[in-house]
């Protein structure tokens, strides 16, 4: 192991040793160009012998009904830069190479790296600057276009894919992108599901846009989170939109609704002005950070004897919403901290906001659709481990919901 080892850093240093400048390697004719060249030649070579049955000017050849017949030049895009290769032919036409293929234009790797800028938020314009910049490489807006088109079937796989049938919590929430669809730019709304499966792993169910955000679209992908397989949801997680507790009732009438406390937080605040802010904050942490239900009931008492004079719609806003704002209650510290708030999708949604500021408004839906998927990609992968004290979540959901656990 040793001696290949050092055979391999001898022949590296003996390719670099007149390589005085990083252009000598990396440059529009540096040395890892004319490698990857020679490489790409000589497999496409050894391709044409493999179809062929024997070695060039082998005697084997003669007689046999096919032979070489000289070499075509191309010109295809490489991670490295346009690659002008010659390209083996035999005489009956009947080679077909595997690592360069008929009539393709770019190497293994390209469309990757095409996709990877696109996924980072760049628009087409600035991915042809990129492209240019890095590698001298000068691409149409169709290429990049026809490139990013082939993850609309990943989107559309992926958006169909089947669902498990239970996942204890689900968050829900909408972010709006703007778009030029039909013409002038206006915003539409993309829906977003966020599960927590039986393994305590974060999974995004699908996308979907609407022109607005409303309880009547929701119920639409509630049906076909239901048509895809999912069967229960233990506890749904959810802002304060109007209707949209009624419409996952509706579907999955088993599943309680816990309104999002920090959501509650924000509209309350909008009441007081930023002196007091602090003080009222206090007060209303007593609330949702009270032990048990009975303390939480008094604390808003005791909010509601301080500060109903000068805010009086703060506490009656919290006793509208209190069954469902209260729902945490229920269970254990270890659920609690993790459905009192939708901070789960809030989080995905601060990423996909950060990435979505380097863009304007879209072209169209697809687009939306494909940078959303591809960034969303980029985020789960970041979803390495199960949710913390999970286990202790977990054994708590058998004790209260006992077979819906193992639907």
């Amino acid at each position: 192991m040793a001696s290949k080892k050092s055979k391999q850093d001898a022949l590296i240093d003996d390719l670099l040793q007149d390589c005085d400048d990083p252009q000598d390697i990396l440059g529009k004719n540096g040395l890892l160009k004319q490698l990857t060249k020679r490489l790409v030649e000589r497999t496409l070579e050894a391709e044409l012998t493999d179809h062929l049955g024997y070695e060039p000017n082998a005697p084997q050849g003669r007689g046999s009904g096919n032979n070489r017949n000289g070499k075509n030049q191309k010109t295809i895009q490489s991670d490295s830069g346009p690659l002008q290769i010659e390209v083996p032919r035999d005489r009956n036409g009947s080679f077909d190479p595997q690592l360069v293929k008929k009539r393709q234009r770019r190497l293994k790797g390209f469309d990757e790296k095409v996709i990877a800028l696109y996924a980072r938020g760049l628009s087409t314009r600035d991915i042809q600057g990129q492209l240019q910049e890095l590698y001298g490489v000068e691409v149409s807006p169709t290429l990049i276009s026809n490139v990013t088109a082939t993850v609309m079937d990943e989107v559309r796989a992926w958006q169909s894919r089947p669902l498990s049938a239970v996942y204890p919590i689900l968050y829900f929430d909408a972010l709006f992108v703007k778009s030029r669809q039909e013409g002038p730019v206006r915003n539409k709304a993309v829906y977003l599901a966020l599960g927590i499966n039986l393994e305590g792993e974060k999974e995004l169910l699908g996308l979907w846009m609407a022109d607005t955000e409303g309880s009547r679209f929701w119920l639409t992908v509630f049906n076909e989170l239901k048509n895809r397989g999912l069967q229960d949801c233990f506890i749904a997680c959810v802002d304060g939109l109007k209707g949209l507790p009624e419409a996952i009732e509706t579907v999955f009438p088993q599943t309680q609704v816990q309104l999002c406390i920090v959501h509650k937080l924000r509209n309350s605040f909008k009441y007081v002005p930023w002196k007091e802010r602090k003080a009222v904050a206090t007060d209303l942490r007593a609330v949702y950070a009270a032990v048990t239900l009975k303390e939480a009931e008094q604390a808003l008492e005791r909010f509601s004897e301080r500060w109903d004079a000068k805010y009086p719609a703060i506490s009656p806003s919290w006793r509208k919403d209190w069954e469902r704002l209260t729902v945490f209650f229920d269970y254990s510290a270890e659920i609690r901290k993790v459905i009192y708030t939708t901070n789960a999708i809030e989080s995905l949604n601060y990423s996909l906001r950060r990435m979505l500021k380097t863009r304007g408004a879209f072209p169209n839906d697809d687009a939306i659709f494909k940078v959303l998927y591809l960034a969303i990609n980029r985020v789960a992968k970041k979803w390495t481990m199960p949710i913390r004290d999970w286990k202790a979540a977990l054994n708590q959901f058998v004790i209260l919901f006992g077979e819906r656990v193992t639907i």
